[in-house]
Parts: structure tokens; C-alpha cells; sequence
């Protein structure tokens, strides 16, 4: 058996959802102790819970230690074997972090996959469901893999809501990722959506979203999408994406929509002036397909967070690959370049 201290690194949920992931699809036997250790409240959350359930119908076999706040958890995984059926992670917890875990393996599974989800698509400390759509898939798919994503309806904290229709066809052959130059930024595009909140939340982001970006010499088309009788949940953020860069920021109580708009179009800014070819958090989600895939990858990141480090620890435990790791320093800054050899 194969022991992770959940602890390691950014020692949060990540651990988990790669660890049980990469578990499955090798076969290993895994415990996780000390799980979320460096969280405020330790331990598996409702979401986890959910994510390491919906390995469990993909791939069998034993757990123990699945219940909520539990520090411990083992597994011990049996064939992988596609399903069809629901999945309700109750109130907003995060759609984007439960199929990190679920989708690599069900591209290993021996049919296909269809899974409607219910919980929050746009909600903090998470990617939200436009970067899966726009940035996140399309990097699968030049990789050789065809999910489609379908969002019914969003949810938002606290109340959740959304859903999401997710089909995972199994896999023939990873490709490796390489993208030798930054993708080219002519226009911007992006989705300002908001749901029981008046119509003008959203056109207030995409507006200043589009100020700021003209301001630095970018083109940008961003569309709105407005529910403004919503029994579901209320909510408002905005995405915005060029190639394999993205920028993002959701509303909160007090937080004018300007502010949203200004803060997204500055987090996709700060990617695009650097010499990366794919963004941070793009970045620390291929490691583990790029480790499965046949052939070499490449990703250039203008930083290494936490999080890209951990995935990188993590998926060296349970597969026989090597990775290279070196800095780069450019006329516009350092950027970290990434190998999968």
C-alpha cells in the first residue's frame, strides 16, 4: 500500500482528488493521513466526499475512512467501469473540483461515462465551470480526449443549484501536450453571468472588464448571461479567456461589479504579459494527464505555485515518469518551463 501524507505541500483537497485518482487508474492501494491538515477545518469535506464516491462507481473496490471530517482514508480500487447516473453534491460545493478527480478516470474506464451534477459551478477557491468549458477541455482535446461539458443552470454559494451534464468517452491514446509559443491574444473573449440580481450586475462587470483590457491594447468580445428570476441560487462572476490563459473573479455581498470586471480582466493581463504558454491553474491540472501520456509535454507557467508543485510530488508516487523542471528568464520575465520526458 502506498501512503500519502496529506499534509505535504499545499496540503489541501488536491492531494486527495489526485491521489484517489491516479489510484484508480494505476491499481494502487493508497492510504492519505493527516488529510487537509493546513486547512481551517481539517478533514474531507462534503465535496470530497462526493469526488472519492464517484471514483468508488468508477472503479470499486474498497474504502475506508469516507466520512465527513475524517483525517484517514484508504482505498483500494478494482476494474475501471464506466456508469451512467447522478450525482448531488449538496449546497455550492465545487462541480470543477469533484471532476478533477472523476474525469481522468473515467477516460480509463472501459465504456463511456454520462453524469449529471448538481452543486456550485462558480464558487470560491475553485475553478469556475467557464475555464473547464473554454481553457480546461480544449487542452484535453488537443491532448486526444473528447469530453463534453453542458451547463444547465448555475449555482453560487451558498445555496448551489447548478448543474452540470458531463459525458466522458473512454480514452484511445493520450497525446503528450506541447505548446511551444504563448497562444495569440488578438481578441479576448469571456462570459459575465449573474442569476436573481438585476440585469445591469453583469453588464456592469463585462464593461469594465472591457475598459481595462482596451486600456491595455486588447481586443475583447465578453457576453453576458443573465437569469434574473432565479429560485435556485443568486450569484454573479465573470470569466475571461485567450487560448490557454484565463482570468477570473466572482461577486460577493458589498463588492460593486466593477471591481469584478477590473479584477478578472488583471488576472488574465498578469498571464498574458508573460512568455507562458498555458496559466497557473491550466497548468497544475494537465500534470497528471501529461505523466498518463505517451510521448513528451511542455508547459511553460510564469510561476510555480503550491498547488503545481503538490500535483507534480503526487503524481511522481504512482507512476514511473520523470519530469524536468528548470527556469527561464526572458525580456519578459522568468518563466518556469515544465518537461514531461
Amino acid at each position: 500500500m502506498l501512503h500519502i501524507d496529506g499534509s505535504v505541500g499545499e496540503g489541501g483537497g488536491q492531494i486527495i482528488r489526485t491521489a484517489i485518482a491516479l489510484a484508480a487508474i494505476t491499481g494502487t492501494e493508497v492510504e492519505i493521513t493527516n488529510i487537509r491538515a493546513n486547512r481551517p477545518k481539517p478533514g474531507l469535506s462534503a465535496q470530497h466526499l462526493h469526488a472519492v464516491k464517484a471514483v468508488e462507481r468508477l472503479a470499486g473496490g474498497q474504502t475506508e475512512g469516507l466520512a465527513l471530517r475524517s483525517t484517514r482514508l484508504s482505498f483500494a480500487p478494482g476494474p475501471l467501469t464506466g456508469f451512467e447516473g447522478t450525482i448531488d453534491i449538496g449546497t455550492a460545493g465545487s462541480i470543477t473540483l469533484l471532476l478533477q478527480c472523476l474525469i481522468p478516470v473515467a477516460l480509463c474506464a472501459d465504456r463511456a461515462t454520462q453524469v449529471r451534477i448538481t452543486g456550485g459551478t462558480d464558487v470560491a477557491w475553485s475553478p469556475p465551470i467557464d475555464f473547464y468549458t473554454q481553457v480546461f477541455l480544449p487542452a484535453l482535446k488537443e491532448m486526444g480526449c473528447a469530453v463534453h461539458l453542458d451547463v444547465r443552470q448555475r449555482g453560487y454559494y451558498p445555496k448551489g443549484g447548478g448543474v452540470v451534464d458531463v459525458t466522458v468517452p473512454p480514452m484511445k491514446q493520450l497525446k503528450g501536450f506541447v505548446l511551444q509559443e504563448p497562444e495569440p491574444d488578438d481578441v479576448i473573449r469571456g462570459i459575465s453571468h449573474s442569476c436573481g440580481l438585476p440585469a445591469h450586475v453583469a453588464e456592469r462587470q463585462a464593461n469594465a472588464a472591457s475598459r481595462l483590457l482596451r486600456a491595455d491594447g486588447y481586443h475583447s468580445a465578453i457576453k453576458t448571461e443573465i437569469v434574473e428570476k432565479s429560485t435556485w441560487t443568486t450569484g454573479c462572476g465573470i470569466t475571461l479567456w485567450c487560448g490557454y490563459k484565463s482570468g477570473s473573479a466572482l461577486g460577493e455581498r458589498g463588492k460593486r461589479a466593477e471591481v469584478v470586471g477590473e479584477e478578472a480582466a488583471r488576472n488574465l493581463i498578469t498571464e498574458l504579459q508573460s512568455n507562458a504558454t498555458v496559466d497557473v491553474h491550466l497548468a497544475d491540472q494537465l500534470v497528471p494527464y501529461t505523466a498518463l501520456a505517451d510521448g513528451p509535454s511542455e508547459l511553460r507557467v510564469r510561476t510555480m505555485t503550491k498547488h503545481l508543485e503538490t500535483n507534480v510530488y503526487i503524481t511522481l508516487q504512482f507512476l514511473d515518469v520523470a519530469f524536468e523542471i528548470e527556469e527561464e528568464i526572458t525580456k519578459e520575465g522568468a518563466v518556469f518551463v515544465i518537461r514531461k520526458l
